[in-house]
């Protein structure tokens, strides 16, 4: 099954979640109130989130003057990929790693860190650079918006209906016998959260494997984003990023340190299996 068929699969089971919370709750006009103002926050992280991100990591905007070989490497993969040139910004951290970001290919940026450029080869570093583009090119920054609102519908009318039963909410008894009432409720207030949560990572971890995949056409080596990924895996536990857990997600690699999540709830898949799978890309009679 391919990643984009995998993705929209996932796309309609949260979606599923959602309806079936909606009826288990009764209440249309409070899962159309949950709806409007989940999508209007992810809405404004949307369309503002590259500005907060590039502050938070003190992001500098770089053109060919100050970094002439990340501009031209950058600028070659783009014509590849037939994508706009994206605005090119270095992050001043020893830790290597790189994200991407923006609402649409005409507002792109792309992130790299200092430490990035120091350690990797030109191919290693065209690989990364080439995975940041496929995001670009993907859309997934829309595909993780729209799973960011669905999740968040979900919670809310999680959080909702604990607050039902608190207060002696709930269905009434006529509607009980239907297999509803205060038991569901309080099951679906602490499963569906769950489930939501991870449905979306599965829906980032899939999306990383296409932009593994897409990266690899683009750049037209595979064995150097495999190779990057390994000293990635490396390098990001020695010297980790300092931010936070909630942008995570955007890096090539989890910049976090300290322990390693469930790989239920991990946003990026294992390392060993992407290379694995850019190694197979590698030694097959095309890229596919």
């Amino acid at each position: 099954m391919s990643n984009s068929v995998k993705t929209v699969l996932l796309l309609g089971l949260l979606t599923g979640v959602l309806l079936g919370i909606g009826q288990l709750i009764g209440g249309s006009q409070g899962l159309m109130i949950a709806f409007v103002f989940a999508a209007l926050l992810n809405f404004g992280s949307y369309w503002f989130s590259h500005k907060i991100v590039l502050a938070m990591y003190q992001a500098r905007e770089v053109g060919l003057d100050e970094a002439p070989e990340l501009y031209r490497t950058v600028q070659n993969l783009t014509l590849r990929a037939q994508l706009p040139m994206p605005r090119l910004y270095l992050i001043p951290s020893e830790s290597p790693n790189a994200f991407a970001t923006g609402r649409n290919p005409q507002h792109a940026v792309v992130a790299a860190t200092e430490g990035l450029l120091r350690i990797m080869s030109r191919e290693e570093i065209e690989g990364v650079l080439a995975h940041e583009l496929s995001h670009v090119k993907n859309r997934d920054i829309l595909i993780g918006s729209i799973a960011a609102t669905l999740a968040g519908v979900i919670m809310m009318l999680a959080h909702m209906a604990r607050w039902a039963v608190f207060f002696g909410g709930g269905r009434s008894e006529r509607e009980e016998g239907n297999g509803g009432g205060v038991l569901g409720l309080v099951l679906m207030s602490i499963l569906a959260p769950i489930a939501a949560l991870m449905i979306q990572m599965a829906i980032s971890r899939s999306r990383e494997f296409l932009a593994d995949a897409t990266g690899a056409k683009i750049s037209g080596n595979p064995l150097g984003l495999a190779s990057a990924l390994e000293k990635l895996a490396r390098a990001s536990q020695l010297i980790p990023l300092e931010g936070r857990p909630e942008t995570a997600h955007m890096f090539i690699v989890n910049p976090l340190s300290g322990g390693s999540f469930v790989s239920l709830f991990s946003t990026h898949p294992p390392i060993e299996e992407r290379i694995a799978r850019l190694r197979a890309m590698a030694y097959s009679p095309r890229l596919a």
